[in-house]
């Protein structure tokens, strides 16, 4: 209630509730590219001063976590790395049960070639995997073919999705896509959960209409732990191994988080400076 700044987190929305009690905020600076935790429009009519780094490619451009997570995500269900490795934590080797699909010859297709996109590209080069893409722009990159949505879907083995959350990306990926898509392959999303019509995946999990998924966001992130516990997907995952989630750790590196808390720190301090110079 006294603060003039803060420090957002990504697991806390900015809500009504959230600004009703902060009366003497006047900064708010958030150390992350997505914005779908805050709202823009009120923070606004609050006349609040808001940061976020999607648009500081000086810095960001060294940020290659999320893209290493997506591949730790493919690697972990291709090569079904969880349950064989619980398994053989308890003295059983089955080594036969846990045959896995490699990487190599592979199609990738990667949704948004923007930065995280690219670096992503990069890396599924490195496998020796075939890289498609989709954008909303005409990016010419590293010699990968731009296509539809749906040639996307029916082509690849592995998608990774790396675009923003926005009126136009929410529940981008549906029923029609996941029937689209091979029964072999696997959807990754590090973005933001409501990309996923999170109801159309598990039904396409669950009929086998497609073979896996790897998460590290859901649409509930910023509940309690109780009640994130009854999440749909995450109750799924307690009894089914072809969903693995992750607690939104795509940028949670010593690097990434450091450099960007230091940074939106700085910028806030910046402001406050500023606003104090000219009497605010």
């Amino acid at each position: 209630q006294k603060a003039d700044a803060y420090l957002a987190s990504a697991s806390i929305q900015i809500d009504r509730e959230f600004l009703s009690k902060a009366k003497n905020l006047k900064v708010i600076g958030s150390p992350s590219t997505g914005v779908d935790h805050m709202n823009l429009d009120l923070i606004k009519k609050n006349k609040i001063k808001c940061f976020d780094i999607s648009k500081e490619f000086k810095l960001i451009n060294s940020f290659t976590a999320t893209s290493e997570l997506a591949f730790g995500l493919i690697l972990a269900l291709n090569r079904k790395i969880v349950s064989s490795s619980l398994e053989a934590s308890t003295g059983k080797w089955g080594r036969e049960r846990y045959q896995g699909n490699q990487l190599y010859g592979k199609t990738l297709g990667i949704i948004g070639l923007g930065r995280l996109g690219k670096i992503s590209a990069r890396i599924g080069k490195g496998f020796g995997m075939e890289v498609i893409a989709n954008d909303i722009k005409n990016i010419k990159f590293n010699g990968i073919e731009l296509v539809s949505l749906k040639k996307l879907a029916l082509l690849s083995d592995i998608i990774s999705i790396h675009v923003h959350l926005n009126k136009e990306t929410e529940n981008l990926i549906d029923k029609n896509f996941f029937n689209q898509m091979k029964k072999n392959a696997i959807i990754i999303n590090t973005a933001r959960g409501k990309i996923i019509n999170e109801k159309d995946l598990l039904n396409a999990l669950r009929r086998k209409k497609i073979a896996g998924a790897g998460l590290d966001v859901i649409d509930g992130e910023w509940l309690t732990d109780d009640k994130r516990s009854e999440h749909d997907l995450i109750k799924y995952t307690k009894k089914n191994s072809n969903l693995i989630i992750t607690p939104h750790i795509g940028g949670s590196t010593k690097e990434s988080i450091e450099d960007s808390r230091i940074f939106m720190a700085k910028k806030i301090v910046s402001y406050l400076k500023k606003l104090k110079k000219n009497n605010y």
